[in-house]
């Protein structure tokens, strides 16, 4: 599905939006971010955030496993300059009784949002961090409430909204805009204009937000 082209971005429209299908536990999300900061600052482009709930269900990765992601993040920080601490890389991701849930930390973005739109990539990022370089246990709503606290949000208001907001329902939506679109795994980014789709191949340009900005621009 083609989207007309143009190569000024002064001149998008306000249905104009970048689609982020993300998982916050994502190590490849978490190399994403340079690309979604520069999107951001693409004059009149919508972003909306669609959470796909990467671990549904609480689970401790096995030895394998883990050895696996780890591969991966170092692959992240050759490739973006990405930091991975030692308390991730040698605590959290190293201990076999480590819980991975997506939507506690799911939970707190659309918290976040709901409280301020603009403050859902801060809380995004700062889960990132606290999670793959901090090494703190970002499925604690504890945690995730510092984190808020940390980000400028109020402790009280943000544990309201934690608990109220829809998670099940938001990561069903995302995972059926996902099937509908033909789209797998995350990060994953789908241009919508005027009614029209197409998906942004970005898989080589991580690290190189520059380039991504182009590529969005293109379809413009």
């Amino acid at each position: 599905m083609n989207v007309p082209t143009t190569n000024h971005e002064d001149e998008l429209g306000t249905d104009t939006i970048l689609h982020y299908f993300y998982d916050p536990l994502c190590g490849w999300c978490y190399a994403s971010e340079s690309l979604i900061e520069i999107a951001r600052d693409i004059p009149g482009l919508q972003i909306e955030l669609h959470a796909g709930g990467l671990i549904p269900n609480p689970v401790r990765l096995p030895e394998a496993k883990r050895k696996q992601v780890r591969v991966a993040d170092g692959r992240i920080h050759d490739l973006t300059g990405q930091s991975f601490g030692p308390a991730y890389l040698d605590g959290l991701l190293d201990h076999p009784d480590s819980i991975w849930h997506s939507p506690p930390t799911i939970a707190a973005v659309l918290a976040a949002e709901a409280m301020a739109k603009d403050h859902a990539f801060p809380m995004i990022a700062a889960i990132q961090k606290s999670h793959y370089v901090d090494g703190r246990r970002v499925v604690d709503v504890n945690v995730l409430a510092e984190i808020a606290i940390n980000i400028g949000l109020n402790e009280s208001e943000f544990r309201t909204k934690y608990a109220a907001v829809p998670v099940a329902e938001h990561i069903e939506t995302a995972r059926e805009m996902m099937h509908r679109f033909g789209l797998h795994g995350f990060p994953t980014f789908l241009l919508e204009r005027a009614g029209r789709f197409a998906r942004l191949h970005h898989e080589p340009l991580y690290g190189m937000p520059d380039e991504f900005k182009a590529l969005v621009s293109s379809f413009l």
